[in-house]
């Protein structure tokens, strides 16, 4: 599976964005998707994950209510809609895909490149 993450930019504080993250290769809608994401110094820190059925998400507790993970198999895409985005929101967002759904970054077989999204204040 190759992933190619796309949508980052900047944007005021409370603002939205829309990252979407593209899968070519082997069966897309086979895999768990999930988002990571890393500020600078930081660790990758997980962010959202989705069965492949869309049937269960979970998200941290840091964007609850606020962003929203959803797929469209037949488009082999996962999506990650922002909304009311703070400047604590500004990191390297990654999708990746996995076998089972979970939080744990090592747990995820294929890996996108990464797309920057920047909050201002």
């Amino acid at each position: 599976v190759q992933l190619q993450a796309s949508g980052g930019g900047l944007v005021q504080a409370g603002g939205s964005l829309r990252l979407s993250c593209a899968a070519s290769g082997r069966t897309f809608s086979s895999y768990a998707m999930g988002w990571f994401r890393q500020a600078p110094g930081k660790e990758r820190d997980f962010v959202a994950t989705i069965t492949w059925s869309s049937g269960t998400t979970y998200y941290a507790d840091s964007v609850k209510g606020r962003f929203t993970i959803s797929r469209d198999n037949a488009k082999n895409t996962v999506y990650l809609q922002m909304n009311s985005l703070k400047p604590e929101d500004t990191a390297v967002y990654y999708c990746a895909a996995g076998r089972i759904i979970t939080t744990n970054p090592t747990r995820y077989d294929y890996w996108g490149q990464g797309t920057l999204v920047t909050v201002s204040s």
